[in-house]
């Protein structure tokens, strides 16, 4: 037998893993011997939640008593450092599995009993906003102990950008953290892409095409929420790639009031028919602007760019051309002037480049912002997979931001120059005796022109 047929061992094997109960399991005790071993890793999921720097211990399937029943929470992560300890219950969730209400609400009661810090719950759920859960619970449960949620792509996230940018020290723990990588990635191992539109899908984007659709709608509250939870997925597999921190773009108000930011998208959708969010990207120019428009099954990026505040119009939108050499010729460029009132030229960016001056409509007008979209047809089934939405919603923004986003830098005024004293003219001839003969900063700035 030649060795192209040996299977290598590995240290957290997916074979053998008989259902849902053994599967978790598994996850379980992968994710949470990973995190007491490799610090680096272990620091990035625990300091979030409130833990102290210090030494971690995990447990799996720890018993305790709730009035009177043996209830036995997936996990246990204690951090100690000196005399100060932090303790949190861990409840876990793969494949389709989703977490109820009444468990994580007798986990909850557990962890105050106990004197715990938190309760943090894994899942293949993504809540809309970062820092929501996905399963509404009981508020009062929630004084004394606090309620995380980490989605398992979110943690394939943290351990990517721990591994390949970030670092990790140790050889043999950069080893370990890879080998859980190479086991979430498993289809087998539970952990889930963002795969679903949700159940409302098919008949919110046909009430669109029939603006039929009403923001009460319980259905189109569903989409709006399910959109925001693409929009955050988008943000972790972008951010995957880049080695950063990719948040969505949201407002204080967004962040303040989650339920008045999924109403608004819900308007959005109702009236307009189209869901539009932001992305947030380290070092770009600016967010990354993505719009679905469900009648036209369209799905439309775009950025903006401050235009140089010096030079005349055309030298300004040269400055842009010259960036987007490489670009798609097809993309769309908008140029806003100075008190326009939202009016803009616009034009496609093989016609820019071939004339600039159709960027420019009134050349006495100071040309104040650009932006660059593009619009591609967007996939229309609810699931993942080809001709999906979520699969074409995706890829659109790894394009754009390949395309375009990543090579824009924002305009730098030219570095001011020192004086020498060469660049002076006295005013008159002087006596080269007289003391005020000698080199000043203001000789030969009130000269007039010969």
């Amino acid at each position: 037998m030649s060795e192209e047929t040996w299977r290598t061992a590995r240290l957290i094997p997916t074979s053998g893993i008989a259902g849902a109960e053994e599967q978790e399991r598994r996850a379980t005790s992968a994710l949470l011997a990973v995190l007491s071993s490799v610090r680096e890793f272990g620091r990035a999921i625990t300091k979030p939640l409130g833990a102290p720097a210090g030494s971690i211990e995990t447990f799996i399937e720890v018993p305790f008593k709730l009035k009177g029943r043996q209830l036995f929470p997936d996990g246990l992560i204690r951090v100690t450092r000196g005399k100060q300890q932090w303790t949190g219950l861990v409840e876990v969730k793969t494949g389709t599995n989703c977490l109820r209400a009444e468990q994580i609400e007798a986990y909850l009661d557990i962890a105050r009993e106990q004197g715990f810090n938190a309760l943090l719950t894994i899942s293949n759920e993504i809540a809309p906003l970062a820092g929501q859960h996905p399963t509404p619970v009981d508020g009062r449960k929630l004084r004394t102990v606090g309620l995380h949620h980490l989605p398992w792509s979110e943690i394939l996230t943290h351990a990517v950008i721990q591994k390949e940018h970030r670092g990790v020290a140790d050889p043999d723990q950069a080893w370990i953290l890879g080998e859980l990588i190479r086991y979430l990635e498993h289809p087998r191992s539970g952990a889930l892409e963002f795969n679903d539109m949700g159940p409302a899908w098919v008949e919110v984007r046909e009430g669109a095409l029939a603006s039929t659709l009403r923001a009460t709608d319980s259905g189109v509250s569903l989409v709006a929420g399910r959109f925001d939870a693409l929009i955050r997925y988008a943000c972790l597999a972008l951010g995957r790639r880049l080695g950063v921190d990719v948040t969505p773009d949201l407002t204080g108000r967004d962040l303040a009031d989650p339920a008045a930011r999924v109403a608004s998208l819900a308007d959005q959708i109702a009236s307009h028919g189209t869901m539009s969010g932001g992305i947030r990207i380290p070092g770009s120019v600016g967010p990354l602007h993505v719009t679905a428009d469900l009648r036209s099954a369209r799905i439309t990026c775009h950025v903006d760019i401050s235009a140089p505040s010096t030079g005349r119009p055309a030298t300004r939108v040269k400055w842009l051309i010259r960036q987007l050499a490489d670009a798609p010729p097809g993309l769309r460029v908008e140029a806003y002037a100075a008190y326009s009132r939202g009016n803009c030229a616009a034009g496609t960016l093989r016609d820019v480049q071939a004339d600039p001056a159709v960027l420019i409509g009134d050349s006495e007008k100071e040309l104040r912002r650009f932006r660059v979209a593009q619009s591609k047809p967007a996939g229309t089934k609810r699931g993942a997979g080809r001709g999906s939405f979520i699969d074409s919603f995706l890829k659109n923004i790894d394009d754009f931001y390949e395309g375009v986003v990543q090579n824009l830098k924002p305009w730098l005024p030219a570095a001011p120059r020192l004086r020498s004293p060469e660049d002076a003219r006295p005013m008159e001839p002087v006596a080269p005796s007289l003391p005020s003969s000698g080199f000043s900063s203001q000789d030969g700035a009130d000269r007039p022109p010969l």
